[in-house]
């Protein structure tokens, strides 16, 4: 149902609208049978999101993913998420052994498998592979440790180098120095990026040059470890040390106060990651912040615009990649304020600020729905040209709407996501005592 007229407000014509009945996983799907044309012969289907951590965002995922995989033949889901980590999730998603909780805690990073919406996709996921003639696989893109400590990458390397070049030591050094300042969670990420900046200036650079020598190795020793192991293995190893060196690069810009080259990093990496997910899987759901995957460079409060994921992806793949956009109204986001970290993790989000591209979608239509841009009316078209600002979360990005997505879903009404008990029983202290002080 459209909303009352207001007559100021700009609104898209019911033409572009196009009504999403549930965001139930386990509703019906013929409403989405529109995406059929959007998708095409895309390869990857990348679906944003505004802030992460909403119940209504990962049910749009859950279910965006079950009508690609049965309609579309989709056989990977990739998350924003550690790539070292994601290969426990994976492996419980294929059927392995383990308890929920704990792949949930371990199998994720930056607090992304810690609630219960997303507990129900992988349980899906599994369900669905005990008797689909294609399985669903789990993959994370990002960087590991929660993009702070170097440790989950660095031992995936080094466990692999046990087997493959038993005779072959490591300097125990490299390992001591990212162990000083390796954190269990997103939440100690401040107590770790000072104890990087207090270290000693030579330190850090053994650390970045023992990298590089690992790198030299597994590179120049191919052939010989291809004998002795599984080149998949080998190739989980390589990416693994890849985003771990990215991990190191993203440090040493923080610390010299190169905020831009931090993030192009990381988004430079994610982008690899999918195109390394893609020589194994025929087609991918992606699923990640609005502003890695946008067609768009994201800007921030006091940063340059960066290149993103979804554009190095865009670059690679043209018409293959196929990006959903997501808007939304009012309700509760992520808190990115200090007190985030004393367990106030969401923050209260009025309506979006007139002339904003949130504005507009929340004026067209009271429920969920989707606009696919590839097909609009010209003036609706016209509208969303004269948009600009999208809200992520507590503040405003420039956006060019037209280029940076191909759909844009809106969500009315946004709300925290279940936090998982088994989950967070799983999950190491540093998580569990701000999330026993959040008051949902």
């Amino acid at each position: 149902m459209r909303m009352t007229p207001r007559a100021s407000t700009a609104r898209l014509s019911d033409e572009a609208i196009v009504p999403l009945r549930t965001l139930d996983p386990a509703g019906p799907l013929d409403d989405l049978e529109w995406l059929d044309k959007a998708v095409g012969d895309a390869r990857v289907v990348a679906i944003g999101e505004s802030a992460h951590y909403n119940r209504e965002f990962f049910e749009l995922r859950h279910r965006l993913l079950r009508y690609l995989a049965q309609r579309h033949g989709f056989s990977a889901y990739a998350l924003e998420s550690g790539f070292v980590e994601g290969w426990r999730a994976d492996a419980w998603a294929r059927g392995g052994e383990g308890q929920l909780g704990r792949v949930m805690a371990d199998g994720t990073t930056s607090l992304m498998g810690l609630w219960t919406q997303f507990g129900a996709q992988l349980e899906w996921m599994r369900q669905h592979n005990r008797t689909a003639g294609q399985a669903v696989g789990f993959y994370g893109i990002d960087v590991p440790g929660s993009a702070v400590s170097l440790l989950p990458g660095l031992d995936a390397v080094l466990a692999y180098l046990a087997d493959a070049d038993p005779d072959f030591r490591v300097d125990p050094g490299l390992r001591e120095t990212a162990a000083a300042f390796a954190v269990t969670s997103a939440f100690s990420a401040p107590a770790a990026i000072a104890v990087y900046g207090s270290l000693p200036s030579e330190r850090r650079d053994a650390l970045t040059a023992g990298l590089a020598d690992l790198t030299a190795r597994l590179t120049a020793r191919r052939l010989d470890y291809l004998r002795g192991t599984t080149a998949d293995a080998y190739e989980r190893a390589v990416r693994s040390l890849s985003m771990t060196v990215t991990l190191d690069a993203m440090g040493r810009g923080l610390a010299r106060g190169d905020l831009p080259a931090m993030m192009l990093g990381r988004d430079a990496a994610m982008a690899e990651t999918v195109e390394w997910i893609l020589r194994r899987e025929g087609r991918i759901v992606v699923a990640a912040h609005n502003g890695h995957v946008q067609r768009w460079p994201v800007t921030m409060p006091g940063r340059p615009p960066a290149a993103t994921t979804g554009m190095h992806l865009a670059d690679r793949l043209g018409q293959g990649y196929l990006v959903i956009g997501t808007t939304s109204g009012t309700g509760r986001t992520l808190n990115t304020a200090p007190d985030f970290y004393a367990g106030q993790l969401f923050t209260e989000m009025g309506p979006p600020e007139p002339g904003s591209l949130d504005a507009l979608m929340t004026a067209s239509h009271d429920g969920p729905f989707a606009t696919d841009l590839q097909r609009l009316p010209p003036a609706d078209a016209a509208l969303l040209r004269a948009v600009s600002p999208q809200r992520y979360g507590a503040f405003y990005s420039d956006q060019s709407p037209l280029d940076a997505y191909d759909v844009i879903v809106h969500l009315p009404r946004v709300t925290p996501a279940d936090p998982d008990p088994a989950a967070l029983a799983s999950s190491p202290p540093d998580v569990q005592e701000p999330f026993s002080r959040w008051k949902p």
